[in-house]
């Protein structure tokens, strides 16, 4: 099953939070695929967070499933993220397509396009780290399905 993670901002190539990245990505054994976009024109507020969302939503071929990062997702633990990942996959489940917005976050009409929401929780994350709690919950849920020792319930 491919993976993209696609969000929007740049990270600088030797950052800690792209190192992390690399290294989580580096593990795994499905080919995961990390797409970095940015709104060039001067928006602001719905606007923007609607071209933004255009541009996330580009980037995904039509036939991946849509898992959009989002305050109002569920909160699954890593077992339950492994298990729905799991189903996914043993459905034949070309992709997955995990969506990180920008600062305002998702639109409705990019929620509703969204096959699952998911979110780590209450607390505001920036979307950088976000991206590095995504790239290890992958990893992690890979060791689960594989029965590998790294996750600990």
């Amino acid at each position: 099953m491919k993976i993209i993670i696609a969000a929007i901002g740049k990270l600088n190539k030797k950052s800690p939070e792209q190192v992390l990245i690399d290294d989580y990505i580096s593990k795994s054994k499905w080919p995961v695929t990390v797409v970095q976009v940015e709104e060039k024109k001067a928006l602001r507020g719905p606007e923007l967070q609607a071209a933004e969302g255009e541009l996330l939503l580009k980037q995904i071929p039509p036939d991946f499933k849509i898992v959009a990062l989002d305050e109002r997702g569920e909160e699954p633990s890593s077992r339950a993220f492994a298990e729905k990942l799991g189903r996914w996959r043993d459905m034949g489940t070309t992709g997955v397509a995990f969506l990180i917005g920008g600062a305002d976050g998702h639109t409705n009409t990019t929620r509703q396009r969204a096959d699952y929401l998911l979110s780590f929780g209450r607390m505001t994350l920036p979307h950088f780290l976000a991206r590095v709690v995504l790239s290890e919950q992958i990893y992690r849920v890979q060791t689960i399905l594989s029965g590998h020792p790294y996750h600990r319930d």
